[in-house]
């Protein structure tokens, strides 16, 4: 079973040169890696011709943001729709830093069921700013699941990616142990049963939290996820092949 990693490039590069230069780079390091499917999810404006020349099997592309509605007056919006059509598969929805600037939980849901109605792939972020001894942070998971998949059919649960992604670590040199990541999967399995059945045992948790190749390897391992939602290393040529390699080693251990 192929890891999944997600390349979030957030607002970089500065150029169309520099995007290219670094998707020929990540281009090679994912067609090495046999045990990881890639997407890449660059600038939208980058989208469309990053995408045109590619033929490949290996990598695949994902809008870091797009509206649910199809069309009309929203000003420096792109709309799913749209997104599709310059070859994006994937949708980043929910990520920290878009609900930092004001996205809603029922924008959210309205986005994940938009992606599906279009067969598109929605990637679900949920996670807390903050951890706390009182555990407020499952009650922010708890209620971003259930408005994230609000409008989503159990049968289509398998369609969604969800990622963990703590705010408090994203952007640092912090990160969750392996085993507290288990622990909020057990939970977020929980989550998704008691609002969706049984098929909310099968959901596809990512982490998203200063993922690199130090710790992607026990993360897999013993952390109940998929794969990963990369932000920092993934605009870092050489960062991202040093994760890519150390998830196939990772994998080629565990066979």
């Amino acid at each position: 079973m192929k890891s999944i990693v997600v390349a979030n490039w957030k607002m970089n590069p500065a150029t169309l040169r520099e995007a290219a230069k670094l998707f020929e780079a990540t281009k090679r390091a994912a067609e090495k890696a046999k045990k990881s499917s890639v997407i890449i999810a660059p600038p939208a404006i980058f989208l469309r011709e990053l995408g045109k020349g590619y033929r490949g099997a290996q990598i695949a592309f994902a809008v870091q943001n797009a509206h649910f509605q199809a069309g009309g007056a929203h000003t420096g919006e792109t709309s799913l729709v749209q997104a599709k059509d310059a070859r994006a598969h994937y949708a980043i929805i929910g990520h920290a830093e878009r609900r930092a600037e004001g996205e809603t939980d029922e924008e959210v849901g309205k986005k994940v069921a938009a992606a599906l109605a279009l067969k598109m792939t929605p990637i679900l972020c949920v996670g807390e700013s903050a951890r706390t001894e009182g555990g407020e942070q499952f009650d922010v998971v708890r209620e971003q699941l259930r408005a994230g998949l609000e409008g989503v059919a159990a049968s289509s649960l398998g369609r969604v990616l969800i990622v963990y992604e703590p705010l408090w670590t994203i952007g640092t040199k912090t990160t969750m142990a392996p085993r507290e990541m288990h622990q909020m999967a057990i939970f977020m399995r929980k989550c998704v049963v008691d609002s969706h059945g049984e098929n909310g045992r099968t959901i596809k948790i990512l982490y998203g939290g200063s993922v690199e190749e130090k710790n992607a390897g026990a993360m897999l391992r013993d952390g109940d996820v998929r794969g990963f939602l990369v932000g920092r290393a993934s605009v870092n040529a050489v960062e991202f092949t040093k994760l890519l390699q150390a998830i196939e080693h990772s994998s080629s251990s565990d066979t």
